[in-house]
């Protein structure tokens, strides 16, 4: 994707986020954290992401290529959609270069477009759970098996920059959620200080780092870790 002038998202001008998705995945998901996803016109900023890597015993791709995970092999900038235990719908971006198997989940947005239709998806009013889970944000934007394996820079998918005037957001890192292999990997990032996390941040174990240099919102913030 092409780096261009940044306006405000919902501007019919707004610019395509600049993100490199053959990158490693830990850096695509930090980047990732401010972007707007939608989805045929629905969806919102994204705030949390985790990382995933085929040398992670926690990803799909740890123990190689098959039918069901080919996607997440690439190519990069494409969606790896799977559904977990049988019932939940999962969006993640494919990263780094073709046949390496590396990609990012996308836990949580805060929507901003398509709302109702949102509601009508998930079938509940309260708009901080809408998009509060992995399998939360599959349902609200409609997405589901049909998406596996296409292009995040064509329709229906669309990601925005960060307005130039958006605040610097302030990413916190952590432990991954749910699973049981590399549970301590800080492969989890997050928005802080966001309400639509799909949980909160464990005080003991987040860190905070700033949007890093040459990010849609780099600039180094004090008492900033990198």
């Amino acid at each position: 994707m092409t780096g261009l002038p940044r306006v405000k998202p919902h501007h019919p001008l707004a610019a395509a986020a600049a993100i490199d998705f053959a990158a490693p995945s830990h850096e695509v998901a930090r980047l990732l954290i401010g972007v707007t996803l939608l989805v045929d016109g629905v969806g919102g900023r994204i705030v949390e992401t985790e990382a995933y890597d085929r040398d992670d015993p926690a990803s799909h791709s740890f123990g190689g290529l098959t039918l069901r995970n080919a996607a997440m092999f690439g190519p990069p900038g494409r969606a790896y959609v799977y559904r977990s235990y049988g019932i939940h719908w999962c969006l993640n971006f494919v990263c780094r270069e073709e046949g390496h198997g590396a990609g990012v989940l996308i836990r949580a947005l805060a929507p901003a477009m398509g709302i109702e239709r949102m509601r009508e998806r998930r079938g509940l009013e309260d708009i901080h759970l809408l998009c509060a889970g992995p399998g939360r944000v599959a349902q609200a934007l409609g997405i589901d098996g049909a998406f596996n394996g296409r292009a995040l820079d064509r329709p229906p998918f669309v990601l925005l920059a960060a307005a130039d005037d958006h605040p610097a957001v302030m990413v916190e890192t952590g432990p991954r959620i749910g699973i049981s292999k590399a549970a301590n990997v800080p492969w989890r990032f997050g928005e802080r200080g966001s309400r639509f996390l799909s949980k909160p941040f464990r005080p003991a174990a987040r860190g905070a780092i700033s949007a890093p240099p040459g990010s849609p919102r780099g600039r180094p913030a004090a008492g900033s870790r990198r």
